[in-house]
């Protein structure tokens, strides 16, 4: 109860017979939520999270219970990406923070600036059962692995800035085949870490190929060794799911040999140490030289090796074969005799060929004489076919003669000359008949020396 010297003096004085003062509801409830808020300014309350609910307004509402008591929390969106530990449920945790009351609902709750697993058991604990679920969604599948390049031109480094880690990875990388270094400096522990650590491997990934800053071949997220705790940003979950879906193969080397986190199972290959990552990531330059020289002596000596069989295999070949100018000079000499014979008997049929044409030659004419015999053979079927055609002509002239007489006499025009007449009417079709025409249609004569027109009256 608040002492007498603390009430505000708005209070009504005590009603008659009674020394008790009275409250309105509010003044009561402003008194109670600044006596809870002075006595219990800071507080860390020890519970397992029965309620965990993130408001669209990114708030966050918890409700933490033990045995005999629950108790409402809130942690106000501001404060809730800072928080250390993202409170899940079923989480048994220690939560900083101070009391205060509710007016609206008449409750008290505890307003939460800091959470913190309650003793290493919870948080691996939690751990487990967050690596349990997320490798049932497939995240920690060896097929999603992807092979390290055996040179890369680029290495990223995703690590605190200032430390022994980067030291010592660009000092190993310098011994081992120095490489380009695109370091992206991330905060390894406390607040805002792990949103950090996503952010540099989801920036990697989204760096153009041939941009002015090339995207890495190979990636290496590194820190140093920690506790359990000083290591939990690399065992929240959106740092899991970055690693899990990078594109640019990912080396996790966070902690010492013995330090495990979930990016571990995530990422492509785990190197127990910063210094091992470095040493996976890049091959030994002076190795490959040596390597390169000693397969080059290999090469040439199997290259002599090799001639020096086939020297001596053809060595064998030419003793079993003898000596080939041997084989090749009775064939020369057949191809000579053969040559000559050629020779010969084209000679003899050439001749014989030149005789029959001689022979030929005195059978023959003289042109002269050819074609004096044509044209005096052409002159004899002239003059006979002179006086067939003549006979010929005389008797189809007198045909014809006889047939225009023939004509002649049945012309209407030496009838006509007889003394008749051709009528005709005014169409000048010839009139045959008398029905043929009527009185008064006109019609014409045609005489043997000229026509005149008639006209029929009876």
């Amino acid at each position: 109860m608040p002492k007498a010297d603390t009430q505000p003096a708005l209070f009504d004085t005590p009603r008659a017979g009674s020394n008790m003062p009275e409250f309105s509801v509010g003044e009561i409830s402003k008194l109670l939520k600044k006596t809870v808020e002075e006595t219990f300014g800071l507080v860390r309350i020890r519970g397992e999270i029965s309620e965990c609910k993130y408001h669209s307004s990114g708030h966050l509402y918890l409700t933490l219970k033990d045995e005999s008591a629950i108790l409402a929390a809130v942690c106000w969106r501001g404060q809730v990406d800072k928080l250390a530990v993202k409170p899940e449920l079923g989480m048994e945790v220690v939560c900083t923070g101070r009391l205060t009351t509710y007016m609206g609902q008449s409750k008290y709750q505890l307003v939460v600036e800091g959470v913190a697993l309650a003793g290493v058991g919870a948080l691996l604990k939690m751990l487990e059962e967050r690596k349990q679920r997320l490798a049932a969604e497939g995240l920690f599948d060896p097929a999603r692995k992807q092979l390290l390049p055996f040179l890369p031109e680029v290495i990223g480094v995703i690590t605190s800035p200032t430390g022994a880690v980067i030291r010592d990875i660009l000092h190993r990388l310098n011994d081992r085949f120095p490489r380009r270094v695109l370091v992206w400096p991330v905060a390894v522990q406390g607040e805002g870490a792990a949103q950090q650590i996503t952010a540099a491997i989801e920036g990697f990934n989204n760096l153009p190929e041939n941009g002015s800053v090339p995207r890495p071949d190979i990636l290496i997220v590194a820190r140093g060794g920690g506790s359990v705790e000083d290591l939990m940003p690399f065992n929240e979950e959106n740092v899991v799911r970055a690693a899990a879906a990078s594109n640019v193969p990912l080396i996790s080397a966070v902690g010492h040999e013995t330090d495990t986190t979930l990016i571990d199972f995530a990422s492509d290959v785990r190197a127990p140490t910063p210094t091992a990552a470095a040493e996976m990531a890049v091959p030994v330059r002076e190795d490959l030289l040596e390597q390169v020289m000693d397969e080059g002596r290999r090469l040439w000596d199997s290259l002599r090796r090799m001639l020096q069989d086939r020297r001596d295999h053809l060595g064998l070949l030419a003793r079993a074969l003898g000596d080939p100018m041997r084989a090749i000079e009775p064939l020369a000499q057949r191809c000579d005799e053969k040559a000559e014979r050629l020779v010969l008997a084209w000679q003899g049929y050439y001749e014989r060929r030149r005789n029959r044409l001689g022979e030929a030659s005195g059978k023959l004419r003289h042109p002269r004489d050819v074609v004096s015999l044509g044209a005096q053979r052409l002159t004899n079927l002239d003059h006979k076919m002179q006086g067939t055609w003549r006979e010929l002509f005389l008797r189809k002239n007198n045909h014809i003669e006889t047939l225009g007489a023939a004509l002649g006499h049945l012309s209407p025009k030496a009838v006509l000359g007889r003394g008749y007449a051709l009528v005709q009417n005014a169409a000048g079709h010839v009139v045959s008949s008398a029905t043929q025409v009527k009185p008064p249609e006109k019609v014409r004569l045609e005489f043997f020396d000229g026509s005149r027109g008639a006209e029929i009256v009876d």
